[in-house]
């Protein structure tokens, strides 16, 4: 696990890089086709901002995505695995956007911040009782697991593990929803959501060794949906829903 300090250095960078998640300037749904794009009244994915005509987005409904600019240039959509299908077409960064097989296009402008007010993160100080061992405890059998989103939607998950610890005369049983970086990840909530942190849940990566695992609740942040309308973030399933303050981590954006 890297030292705390660079971890907070490298999450207001990730948050602030062009493609982090304060430029998020909209997300548009669409279906197989070929659409206008720009911020013109005709458009058919009309942005908010931007040019009246960015060009035009080809969907073949499958995987396949293309976009060609004003000027008649062809722009492919590629993905590195780890990011949605993307393409650069300036001012923006644009993805493809899918959930629960609802295709939409999002947008991030790459020129510089334009949503929310940001004046930094701010958080509770470190407090090194936050940084607790648990026991990782393997499934004998993996279980399906609903996880509402913050849409009205739900998302199903395979539930294969399960953190234990006792806190304040509770015992706790964490599960984890989604694997972020290869790490498993926890979306929480407890006594301080709504009034002290963001109100629908804040995410935990954790470090899992062998039958241990490291919750450094130093760490739990703010998600996506705290800074932009435009992210669909899961809620925490009940286990999560932890009934004691959990005074550490990211406040309030």
């Amino acid at each position: 696990m890297i030292p705390y300090h660079q971890w907070q250095a490298e999450r207001l960078a990730a948050l602030t890089a062009p493609d982090g998640w304060l430029n998020l300037t909209d997300r548009v749904e669409f279906g197989p086709g070929r659409h206008t794009v720009g911020a013109a009244e005709d458009c058919e994915l009309r942005l908010s901002c931007g040019p009246d005509r960015l060009g035009w987005l080809t969907s073949g409904g499958g995987p396949m995505f293309s976009f060609e600019t004003a000027d008649g240039s062809l722009i492919p959509f590629t993905t590195d695995g780890q990011n949605p299908p993307r393409a650069s077409v300036d001012p923006f960064l644009l993805e493809i956007h899918t959930v629960n097989s609802v295709t939409a296009l999002r947008t991030r402008w790459t020129a510089g911040h334009r949503g929310k007010p940001f004046d930094g993160i701010r958080s509770y100080p470190f407090d090194p009782a936050w940084v607790i061992t648990a026991q990782w405890e393997n499934l004998a059998q993996p279980m399906p697991l609903q996880v509402d989103m913050v849409s009205g939607t739900t998302e199903t998950v395979l539930q294969t593990h399960v953190a234990r610890f006792h806190h304040d005369g509770h015992d706790v049983n964490l599960v984890p929803t989604h694997v972020k970086s290869g790490k498993p990840m926890f979306v929480i909530r407890d006594a301080t959501s709504g009034k002290e942190t963001y109100g629908a849940s804040r995410f935990l990566i954790a470090e899992p060794n062998g039958d241990q695992i490291i919750l450094d609740f130093n760490r739990a942040h703010t998600p996506p949906c705290g800074f932009t309308d435009f992210a669909i973030c899961p809620l925490p399933p009940p286990q999560n829903r932890l009934p004691f303050a959990v005074r550490a981590g990211e406040l309030k954006p």
